[in-house]
């Protein structure tokens, strides 16, 4: 079930994001910290994958404990504690029946500080292997049971609107991707204004599902992580999402669509306005500067544009 690779995943997996440490929390939360999890701190292993510069690490306590801990500064990462305050209150309303870990505590104060379920857990293999992306897969399709309708009293955005901002770019595509076929860009953006006919639908889906994002537990079970901004969506939209590195990086993603219950039955045209949409949002993202705290950032939106244009042009039958 395999394919000629698009190109190379170009960042360093596993090392993409540089966070805070644990020395530079401040004292007073390192203790508050250290309340919760019932134990001395002895040692914190930062976890650098991700593309963001909040403070993430498992930590290891006196007491032979393991916990992670995320947190953010409000005042000076406002962002990113908007960020894991959202992710806790969706946490909070998962059903235990999702394949995700659990909160167990938070913090919302000048910091935002979760305290989730350790996992003695990896991360999928990169390049992307078959047996890591259909234990993702089978993780997809419980949730979007368990996740369809959303939960109740869980305000979300529809994909409609939210996705609205991905179509920004498409005025500098043309002008700045002149190695692109004008008239295959002009279809792919015909493609791409089309969203709003196929993303809608009554599940709450996680909208971020690459590699980064899963952890495979020791039973070679997928767990789905930080649930930051959920949307109310298509049941197939993460599961078609969860597509796209492994494509890139030689898995012969067609034949894994005609074998999954969420994807098989789901129109030819709805992927490709999908594609489209993606297709325009990494292409204008990546030609943005690289923030300090994530360097490789813009580097892996090239790579998923990319192949999202690879994919669409097989698809469409372009040359």
């Amino acid at each position: 079930m395999s394919r000629t690779p698009v190109a190379p995943y170009p960042a360093p997996h596993d090392k993409t994001a540089r966070r805070l440490e644990w020395a530079f929390l401040p004292p007073h939360l390192r203790a508050w910290i250290e309340r919760r999890c019932g134990s001395p701190v002895v040692s914190a292993i930062s976890q650098t994958s991700g593309f963001t510069p909040g403070f993430a690490s498992v930590l290891v306590c006196q007491d032979g404990t393991r916990h992670f801990v995320k947190a953010a500064s409000v005042k000076a990462q406002r962002v990113f504690a908007d960020s894991y305050r959202e992710e806790a209150r969706k946490l909070t309303a998962l059903p235990r029946s999702v394949p995700a870990p659990r909160l167990l505590w938070q913090l919302d104060d000048d910091w935002v500080v979760l305290g989730i379920e350790y996992v003695a857990a990896r991360t999928p293999r990169r390049p992307w292997r078959s047996e890591d992306l259909d234990a993702l897969l089978d993780s997809l399709e419980v949730a979007a049971d368990a996740l369809t309708p959303p939960p109740a009293g869980l305000e979300l955005d529809t994909a409609e609107a939210d996705f609205a901002p991905l179509l920004d770019g498409w005025a500098g595509l043309h002008r700045t991707r002149t190695d692109l076929d004008p008239a295959h860009l002009a279809e792919a953006e015909a493609l791409a204004r089309r969203y709003t006919e196929v993303v809608g639908g009554d599940t709450l889906t996680h909208t971020d599902i690459r590699s980064d994002n899963v952890l495979i537990d020791p039973d070679g079970r997928a767990l789905i992580c930080d649930w930051n901004w959920p949307v109310r969506a298509a049941s197939w939209f993460d599961s078609f999402a969860a597509l796209i590195g492994p494509r890139g990086e030689g898995i012969d993603v067609e034949r894994v669509i005609a074998e999954r219950r969420l994807l098989r039955d789901v129109a030819a045209e709805a992927y490709d306005i999908n594609l489209a949409l993606y297709v325009g949002y990494f292409f204008t993202q990546c030609e943005l500067p690289s923030p300090p705290t994530s360097p490789h950032l813009r580097d892996h939106q090239r790579w998923q544009g990319e192949v999202c244009w690879d994919w669409l042009a097989e698809r469409r039958g372009w040359s």
